[in-house]
């Protein structure tokens, strides 16, 4: 499968953004879907995930109640809603799939393809 993300800008910190991540191949409604970030200078690091079905999600502490993201298996889109951005929200962030569907908390390692990434800026 290929992933491009999109939908990466400037922000204003307590702004939003949404960021969608095109797919295609036959097989993007059996995989978990992803999103990672990297901020200049550190690691890449989880930020939200979803199942193949949709049917659950899990997001990294220091997004929970401010992202969401979101997934329609027909169009092959994967969506990252993101509200009161924050200046230490600021990174490239990438979509990513799983052929593996046993548990939503990803590891980069674990993911078996990416998008190229989308800068988010948020400014204080």
């Amino acid at each position: 499968v290929q992933l491009q993300a999109s939908g990466g800008g400037l922000a204003q910190a307590g702004g939003s953004l949404r960021l969608s991540c095109a797919a295609s191949g036959r097989s993007f409604s059996s995989y978990d879907m992803a999103w990672f970030r990297q901020a200049p200078g550190k690691e890449r690091e989880f930020v939200a995930s979803i199942s193949w079905s949709a049917g659950s999600t899990y997001y990294a502490e220091s997004v929970k109640g401010r992202f969401t993201i979101s997934r329609d298996n027909l169009q092959k889109m994967v969506y990252l809603q993101m509200i009161s951005l924050k200046p230490e929200d600021t990174a490239v962030y990438y979509c990513a799939a799983d052929r593996s569907t046993l548990g939503l908390l990803k590891s980069t390692r674990g993911m078996d393809f990416w998008g190229k990434g989308t800068l988010v800026t948020v400014s204080s």
